[in-house]
């Protein structure tokens, strides 16, 4: 195992798929020189060159566009859109062509290309910077959607998404890049879909992915601690499609579930579990599934305000204090 830094495992996945194969590259705003605003590839352009490591002009549509018409022909693109926030600008190419022309063209055309991107709240962005919008991508049929929760997660899903046929949109946090995390020293590939069992429990089922698996870990210790609760934690790294089987399993052994997210609660992450436990384990709970979601507001930029607006373990806790009237 390597003890390495989320960003680093993000390099190692690059550098070992572009060794393995000259037709992936890279493609995005700052990626190359510079080696990307959080360094997840750091000298692969003195290694690869400016033909394989592209920097592009600041045109997310134009240079998704481009990536995803080079998959056409057998090239397979890992596009780094610089914020999440900024994919809003590419999301015809994303969700009308990438996702769907493998259907349009009768199995002709295939789209293997990767989008990564950083997303979530980090300290005092603004609203314009701050979007979680993984729901969004989540429901577009055709686009498998990912989302890892440690630096091991990072490196095996990207490693994954580049040999996979399908397009893959890889939803990382901004506050991630510098966790710490073991990494198996040999080459891994994470599966892209299932989930995790962060956490053993069996009491009630605590439901998170990224950086809301750290805030479920605490408030299960917590509750452990000073309550005598047992949650169990399941990383739901695969946020499309989701891992009905495995919501389902943790549901049936705790009869409770709590689901926590860090963006807003409407037509969310949470929602869509909470239906998944609605229809296929509504005789198994022993309470109504309860969603830990941020304020339904614009991320403020002041700190204090910026706090409030989002959730975090406590949170978690007094949910689940009140689900068992503790």
């Amino acid at each position: 195992m390597a003890d390495i830094m989320m960003w680093e495992a993000l390099v190692r996945a690059h550098d070992e798929e572009m060794a393995n194969d000259p037709m992936v590259i890279a493609m995005g705003e700052d990626i190359g020189v510079v080696g990307g605003t959080y360094k997840a590839t750091l000298g692969l352009y003195d290694k690869y060159g400016e033909q394989r490591v592209i920097d592009t002009p600041i045109s997310e549509n134009g240079y998704t566009g481009l990536g995803i018409g080079a998959s056409f022909l057998g090239v397979r693109p890992i596009i780094e859109i610089m914020s999440v926030n900024f994919a809003w600008l590419a999301m015809d190419q994303i969700f009308n062509t990438a996702a769907k022309v493998r259907y349009m063209s009768g199995g002709q055309l295939e789209a293997p290309v990767v989008i990564r991107s950083p997303g979530g709240t980090a300290h005092q962005l603004g609203s314009q910077h701050s979007a979680r919008m993984e729901k969004v991508f989540m429901g577009v049929a055709g686009l498998r959607v990912v989302t890892p929760s440690s630096p091991r997660q990072a490196y095996g899903l990207l490693k994954s998404a580049v040999r996979c046929n399908d397009p893959v949109f890889i939803n990382e946090h901004e506050l991630m890049y510098n966790m710490k995390g073991d990494v198996p020293a040999e080459e891994y590939f994470h599966p892209l879909e299932g989930s995790e069992i962060a956490r053993e429990g069996r009491d009630v089922t605590l439901f998170g992915y990224n950086i809301s698996v750290h805030w479920c870990l605490k408030a299960a210790g917590l509750l452990s601690k000073h309550h005598g609760i047992e949650a169990e934690v399941i990383d739901l790294f695969a946020l499309s499609p989701l891992d009905r089987e495995g919501i389902r399993n943790s549901v049936n052994k705790t009869h409770r579930a709590v689901i926590v997210e860090e963006a807003e609660p409407a037509v969310g992450v949470a929602a869509e579990v909470m239906a998944i436990i609605n229809e296929e384990c509504f005789f198994e709970l022993d309470a109504a599934p309860v969603r830990v979601s941020a304020l339904n507001v614009p991320i403020p930029y002041n700190h204090a305000m910026e706090k409030a607006a989002l959730p975090d373990e406590n949170d978690v806790v007094d949910a689940v204090r009140k689900m068992f009237g503790v």
